[in-house]
């Protein structure tokens, strides 16, 4: 399971709320790792274009905001699509929200035969209900389809003790367990997110996807960015 941040897309010197350079890179890490013979269901944000908490600051009330959010994931799914099948890749976007002109419904059997056919399936519309993030939309669909991982892709190599934009001092964990990651508070992913993953045993890693050969090295088992799971407190920091 890759769960990609929207706002990853998004190229604030141009305006572009999808950049095209960034979604062919995109298009590409996929490719490489589908070529290594992974299973591959991607879930991706809507921030590049609209955010749901960010409605209510503008009078947008929340429940719809997450529906204008969710709407906005639809998006960037179709997208990354086209980015994909023009590598040769074939794709299927998957819709929460029933939208049949350009998605299939979510169906979990589909979705495991698409990926027994060796097909990208791309996760739009959250889990298709208000006040649970697109975190926990792929935690969740990470859970339907027995992944062996959920791979977050973010713009930092990791989690940190604190902000490494702002602390000097900030060290990476290399390692956390699930529940250090919910008491600490650490607010790379959802509580409801993290809960569901321990719950199931499902191992996050959180890596930089714009270091080179970061995702293809996570698909080998290799070690990259910061590894959530059970684990002897042997090695906490880089």
């Amino acid at each position: 399971m890759l769960k990609l941040s929207g706002e990853v897309l998004l190229n604030r010197e141009t305006g572009h709320c999808i950049d095209p350079g960034v979604l062919g890179l995109m298009a590409e890490r996929i490719g490489n790792v589908v070529e290594m013979g992974a299973e591959v269901v991607v879930v991706l944000g809507g921030g590049n274009i609209f955010r749901g908490l960010g409605g209510a600051t503008t009078g947008i009330g929340r429940t719809t905001g997450d529906y204008m959010g969710m709407l906005a994931t639809v998006i960037n799914a179709l997208a990354l699509q086209s980015a994909l099948e023009g590598k040769g890749i074939q794709t299927r976007v998957q819709s929460a929200i029933s939208m049949h002109e350009v998605a299939e419904p979510y169906i979990h059997r589909r979705a495991m035969r698409h990926l027994e056919k060796g097909r990208v399936v791309i996760i739009a519309a959250g889990t298709g209900n208000p006040y649970f993030s697109t975190d926990t939309a792929a935690a969740l669909r990470a859970s339907e389809v027995g992944a062996d991982v959920l791979l977050k892709a973010t713009k930092v190599d990791g989690i940190y003790t604190a902000d490494p934009v702002k602390d000097a001092k900030a060290r990476r964990y290399a390692k956390l367990t699930y529940r250090d990651a919910l008491t600490q508070n650490l607010r790379v992913m959802d509580s409801s997110a993290f809960a569901l993953c321990m719950e199931n045993k499902i191992a996050i890693i959180v890596f930089d996807f714009f270091q080179k050969d970061q995702l293809e090295k996570a698909i080998l088992g290799k070690p990259v960015g910061t590894l959530v799971s059970d684990f002897d407190k042997s090695k906490l920091y880089d």
